[in-house]
């Protein structure tokens, strides 16, 4: 596809298109793991997907099966916001690479040009919440667009990190709920279907007149720390704030140890000046959880206080490391052992700062989400299990 030269900046926005692929598995190759349910509740003529068990335990537990799997009429488009985790997508899902361009005029406006068919397609555009947040959420919701009108069969917005997650409830006299606003934004444009991940406050599913997956990270934290902390069976999770105590309480039960919390009090957004600790972590590995971080004021402040209540070591693990400002600065002063984040949000530049931070990759969740979503599968598996 030619694009005539214009006034204006342009920036090449990574697609994909699997028109022209008629197998596809997740790696390792031919393999992955499926809950029972989805022989029985995967639509045999939907699509011409098919399945081929090679074992199957017939006691009901999840099972090792080897899939004869086609993704016809499916197309998935990357945003500009972060196009490492749509490559690792499509690698994993074994999609051929298409194109997509956005641009942007002199007078900074946004403007995207698909560069192929999506009449009857099922169209997935990846775009996480994150760096330029108002021009990646812009281009997103004219992309959503330009495939709706262009007759795709559904469109469905894979959003690692939800913009605005956290303006999620009138908390002040005048505040806006700018999460609704862009569930609103997002319903117009023409989407269809929602998946993200760890979504600051559960009630924003309900802010969508259409379907949310919201997937969780805590599988593949669980896994993390049984693989990379030794003595995990002597830690104490915590939560660095009140509201994070089901999410803790969650991940402390699945792994049979005790959980505390902290109570922090703010004097404004981004500036901790009291931090309370509810619990006991003497002589224990303190592991942090939280759904983000942003500057890190927070968690770093929370590492001291579990240090001076005797914590021997302490992680903090993360959905969403946003780390701005002095966050990564902040991180290398700190005590902690290691900060563990996923990458719905990119991390490369955050990691080449700071040895301390380290990734779990959530592409195969979310690339497993893609193909159950496709083939008319159920996707809470995805709840409690993590995909090869």
């Amino acid at each position: 596809m030619v694009v005539q030269s214009l006034p204006y900046m342009s920036s090449e926005v990574s697609a994909v298109s699997a028109s022209s692929v008629s197998s596809v598995s997740l790696p390792p190759p031919d393999e992955q793991v499926l809950s029972p349910e989805s022989s029985a509740t995967a639509p045999a003529a939907h699509n011409n997907n098919t399945s081929e068990v090679v074992n199957q335990d017939n006691s009901g537990a999840q099972c090792l099966r080897k899939i004869k799997s086609k993704m016809p009429n499916i197309k998935i488009f990357s945003g500009s916001s972060h196009k490492d985790l749509a490559q690792r997508i499509v690698d994993r899902l074994g999609i051929d690479l298409g194109k997509v361009v956005a641009k942007k005029f002199s007078n900074l406006e946004t403007s995207v040009e698909i560069g192929e068919s999506v009449r009857g397609e099922d169209v997935y555009i990846v775009q996480s919440g994150c760096g330029a947040i108002n021009d990646n959420l812009m281009e997103m919701l004219i992309m959503i667009n330009a495939c709706k009108i262009a007759s795709a069969a559904r469109v469905t917005a894979v959003i690692p990190c939800f913009p605005y997650a956290r303006q999620d409830k009138k908390d002040k006299s005048r505040a806006p709920i700018s999460a609704k606003l862009v569930a609103n934004m997002l319903s117009v444009a023409g989407t269809d279907h929602i998946i993200t991940m760890d979504l600051h406050a559960s009630q924003i599913q309900g802010f969508f007149d259409i379907p949310v997956d919201n997937l969780y990270a805590e599988p593949a934290v669980l896994k993390w720390i049984k693989e990379n902390i030794s003595d995990w069976k002597n830690s104490i999770i915590v939560s660095p704030d009140a509201g994070g105590a089901k999410r803790v309480t969650s991940i402390a039960d699945r792994l049979n140890v005790e959980f505390a919390l902290i109570h922090k009090e703010r004097k404004k957004a981004n500036e901790v000046v009291s931090m309370v600790l509810v619990g006991d972590v003497k002589d224990k590995v303190a592991i942090l959880v939280d759904d983000m971080a942003d500057t890190c004021g927070t968690i770093c402040h929370a590492c001291n206080r579990l240090l001076e209540a005797g914590a021997v070591k302490v992680y903090a693990i993360l959905t969403h490391g946003i780390f701005s400002g002095p966050a990564v600065s902040r991180i290398n002063d700190a005590c902690f052992e290691a900060v563990v984040v996923t990458n719905t949000i990119p991390q490369d530049q955050h990691m080449r700062e700071s040895d301390k931070i380290q990734l779990i990759d959530i592409s195969n969740i979310l690339a497993e989400a893609i193909r159950r979503t496709h083939n008319g599968e159920s996707v809470s598996f995805l709840f409690n299990s993590v995909p090869l």
